[in-house]
């Protein structure tokens, strides 16, 4: 299990159930490394200004993952962790790598613009 104080999706049902029955889901697929870290304590630290959206992790190195890694929209991806945004219970973008705060927000700002606090 990684250590983050996010939501964890243990398993792809799991996963799969909060995608279905939330409309804005940010999953962050990896592990405990330093490309995978400042993703996740960004996440956390940013949930109170998105409180519409779900946030979860989900490790990347179990079977339960596969779901999120045979998407199409990550099949070039070479490098962890992979975050996928779902709107709706589809994926409307997807990265791979290290991301900044700037980086993740303009995306959650442009995807999930409804009930934004500011």
């Amino acid at each position: 299990m990684l250590q983050t104080e996010l939501q964890h999706a243990n398993s792809a049902e799991e996963a799969k159930k909060i995608i279905e029955t939330n409309p804005f889901v940010m999953i962050c697929c990896g592990r405990m490394g330093p490309m995978c870290i400042p993703v996740y304590k960004i996440m956390h630290q940013i949930e109170a200004l998105y409180p519409h959206v779900k946030f979860l992790d989900m490790d990347f190195d179990t079977r339960e993952a596969r779901f999120i890694k045979v998407l199409p929209e990550c099949e070039s991806f070479k490098g962890l962790p992979f975050t996928i945004y779902y709107k709706n219970g589809k994926v409307v973008r997807a990265t791979t790598s290290i991301q900044t705060r700037e980086q993740i927000t303009a995306i959650l700002d442009e995807e999930f613009a409804e009930n934004k606090k500011k």
